[in-house]
């Protein structure tokens, strides 16, 4: 399988951390933050991955270059040579996603490089989307700085739980390209625009699946979140 890791944000709540260095290279026990998922998706069977990026990429294209000592061959998505900076999650996808050279209905890994999920198994994970889906979420429990939660949960389908309750996306999804062409198919290469508005289009369709997920994750969103998960706070 082929995966996309969405690189390409300023980071700015992690600031002063992030004005001389992109956010994905922060050091997190020993290692970038984005080496965290490079290890992961190389275990689970990932061989190509596409890296969008924008703020200082050109530290990241020097980092990580071709991707071959994880195992992994990078193609480069670059927003800030482009584009002059970030197009925002969806603009982002749209740009990558001719780079991921899919066959047909290939479904490909969505993965924020802002989160720390170090136990997640794309291997395992590989076989949750299911026939008529253009994307299958993997939700977490809320964290303190996100007790309203993101999304509902209902028979394997994101939308309005039965019970009201609400979960956060932990940023990590299986997607179709269809979920592109068919709810992105107007927004222009180039443009910034954000997912959410094109996940509550496959909500409303009944087409956005998703489960919960209890393995360790954090949102690397605060230098205090950092220093906390560096000092091995889960």
């Amino acid at each position: 399988m082929k995966a996309i890791i969405l690189a390409a944000g300023r980071g700015e709540r992690m600031r002063p951390l992030t004005d001389t260095c992109p956010k994905p290279l922060l050091p997190l026990r020993g290692k970038p933050l984005i080496a965290w998922h490079m290890e992961a998706l190389a275990r689970g069977g990932v061989r190509e991955v596409v890296i969008n990026t924008a703020w200082l990429e050109e530290q990241l294209v020097t980092a990580l270059g071709d991707g071959a000592r994880f195992g992994l061959a990078i193609r480069w998505s670059l927003e800030g040579r482009d584009h002059g900076g970030a197009l925002e999650t969806a603009g982002g996808l749209k740009k990558a996603l001719p780079l991921l050279q899919l066959a047909g209905d290939e479904p490909f890994w969505y993965v924020a490089a802002d989160v720390f999920a170090p136990d997640f198994r794309f291997d395992d994970a590989a076989a949750a989307l299911q026939p008529g889906q253009l994307a299958h979420l993997w939700l977490v429990p809320n964290p303190p700085q996100h007790p309203s939660g993101d999304f509902g949960l209902a028979e394997g389908r994101v939308g309005v739980g039965a019970d009201g309750a609400r979960f956060t996306w932990s940023g990590i999804g299986l997607f179709r390209p269809g979920f592109v062409h068919e709810l992105m198919g107007e927004l222009p290469v180039g443009t910034k625009a954000r997912l959410r508005p094109y996940l509550d289009a496959a909500i409303a369709q009944g087409r956005l699946g998703g489960q919960l997920w209890h393995g360790t994750w954090a949102d690397v969103g605060t230098p205090e979140r950092l220093r906390a998960l560096d000092a091995g706070a889960a």
